[in-house]
């Protein structure tokens, strides 16, 4: 029985002690973080936007789509 309680005993201490040393980011810090998820997102965005560009028209060639529909 102690196999199962120590490791979760030994978590809780941990995650006590991880929350008590974070710290709210002031506001300087906060924009940075959102202003990199923004980019972070509109990348990822334009990165799908041309491979989903890129693949159509491989995948109408593969399909055999016709052209005279």
């Amino acid at each position: 029985m102690d196999t199962v309680v120590n490791p979760l005993k030994e978590f809780a201490k941990n995650s006590v002690r991880l929350v008590k040393r974070c710290t709210k980011p002031d506001r300087r810090e906060f924009n940075k973080i959102t202003i990199r998820t923004a980019i972070g997102f509109i990348v990822m965005g334009f990165i799908g936007f041309f491979v989903k560009l890129i693949f159509i028209p491989i995948n109408q060639i593969i399909v055999g789509g016709n052209a005279s529909s």
